[in-house]
């Protein structure tokens, strides 16, 4: 059995590794192909995920880069269509819903090969955001559909896809940060940039609608004013670099300004956090694993279950809801913890179970 797999960015490594993983000792004579599209390509946030995560060097590299949504997923195309052709896959295997996702899917259905979507079925229902269009592209072309959250059935459901095509199996970036946990713990990264765990709010932000406009000066000044009262760390991603030199905003006194960390690092400062305020979707998930307190600066979020836990409080689209953690802190209940359903570090295990049949026909079938 022939299987490619296609990553492109920070949360794909994440997500797949233990897929490659469970895939690889599920059938250790078949041929495993990891496509790396490098559309994350900077070394911190892209080539450091192989070494953390051990995960086999890529067998390509297509250097797609940066640029519009129409180029890189052009570009992706383009550069996979001949891999395609001469590995010969009998199926590839493509998480999350980034545009090396979308570019991939299409590829392979143009050229009659069975995709497997992984993180599928999580919808926020806003198609301003290109990963909305992105997820039901992947999920209306998938063959082999697999969902991390119980809210996804209904979702899928509601598009017209049938339950054969689904697959609950939990959620494999919890595999990740399960397999990983006594290295995490031994990092000890806040205590590298002297901060006491539990005190310190870490921050990531870096989609478009908050960074590439007037909101992300707001949001630095309100993170300065809350740098008052307590230490806040923000990584930040090239993007919000980037814009906060383009817009001329200068990194204020309080804050604590630093390059994007590897994945090992940053889930010890996450482990450790008093809160974090993000509006990544992954880190939503790994805060309600770890039962860390997480404000979310977005109007919408495609991943409801941290919300209905109560690990997650989605603030909107408003830089000054910033002022409101410390009191929110304060009120929030200390109530036992529980995961969301298969958030057990063994998703990837379920995924080889359905990927691996006896008869590989079975996945055409």
């Amino acid at each position: 059995m022939r299987i490619l797999y296609v990553v492109g960015t920070r949360p794909n490594f994440v997500k797949t590794a233990p897929v490659i993983a469970a895939m690889r000792s599920r059938l250790p004579d078949g041929h495993h192909v990891i496509v790396h599209t490098g559309q994350h390509y900077d070394r911190a946030m892209s080539e450091v995920f192989f070494e953390e995560l051990g995960v086999p060097a890529p067998d390509h590299m297509l250097e797609v880069g940066s640029g519009t949504h129409a180029q890189q997923t052009a570009r992706t195309m383009e550069r996979l269509e001949p891999v395609i052709e001469n590995e010969k896959p009998d199926l590839l295997v493509v998480p999350g819903d980034v545009n090396s996702t979308l570019a991939a899917v299409l590829t392979a259905v143009k050229m009659g090969l069975p995709v497997a979507h992984v993180e599928s079925g999580l919808r926020s229902f806003d198609l301003s955001m290109p990963e909305e269009v992105n997820r039901i592209v992947a999920d209306r072309f998938g063959s082999h559909l697999f969902l991390h959250s119980e809210e996804a059935i209904g979702n899928l459901r509601a598009e017209g896809i049938g339950p054969e095509r689904m697959h609950f199996v939990g959620n494999t970036m919890i595999d990740t940060l399960v397999a990983l946990e006594d290295r995490i713990a031994a990092a000890g990264t806040a205590a590298k940039l002297d901060l006491s765990p539990g005190s310190y709010l870490l921050v990531t932000l870096h989609r478009p609608a908050l960074v590439d406009g007037p909101l992300l000066a707001e949001t630095i000044a309100q993170l300065s004013h809350l740098a008052q009262r307590m230490p806040v760390v923000f990584p930040l991603h090239p993007r919000t670099r980037k814009m906060m030199a383009t817009l001329g905003i200068e990194a204020p006194e309080g804050l604590t300004l630093t390059e994007p960390f590897g994945y090992l690092d940053f889930l010890s400062l996450l482990t450790d956090a008093k809160a974090v305020l993000t509006d990544s979707g992954g880190i939503q998930e790994e805060t309600t694993y770890l039962g860390v307190p997480c404000f979310t600066l977005r109007a919408n979020t495609e991943r409801p279950v941290t919300v209905e836990l109560g690990t997650n409080t989605l603030l909107g689209l408003d830089p000054a809801a910033i002022a409101e953690i410390p009191a929110t802190l304060a009120s929030r209940p200390a109530a036992p913890h529980e995961p969301p359903p298969l958030w057990d570090g063994h998703a990837a295990e379920r995924i080889a179970d359905i990927l691996s049949p006896p008869d590989p026909e079975l996945l055409t079938a």
